[in-house]
């Protein structure tokens, strides 16, 4: 399973999002700070879910950064996120 399917479900499963994107911006990061030669760790995040209603910017953002820990354990160098309520 890819990191970006890893995302994807570990979203789903904490948000039921009505919406979500989740793209590997990895290339475009090649030769910089966290970046690997196999990729898989730069990601951009664009999920709309009604458990972000009523949310500040940085609560939802932290958020999803807390439902992707695993993640960032094993290797995601960065992450960002574009999230909103419906």
């Amino acid at each position: 399973m890819t990191r970006q399917s890893r995302i994807h479900a570990a979203l789903t499963a904490a948000f039921t999002p009505v919406s979500l994107a989740v793209i590997d911006d990895s290339a475009r990061h090649a030769g910089h700070a966290g970046a690997r030669p196999a990729g898989e760790t730069h990601y951009n995040v664009e999920i709309v879910s009604a458990a972000f209603s009523d949310q500040a910017r940085v609560t939802m953002q932290r958020s999803v950064m807390a439902a992707l820990q695993s993640e960032f354990d094993d290797g995601l160098h960065a992450l960002s996120i574009k999230a909103s309520a419906p």
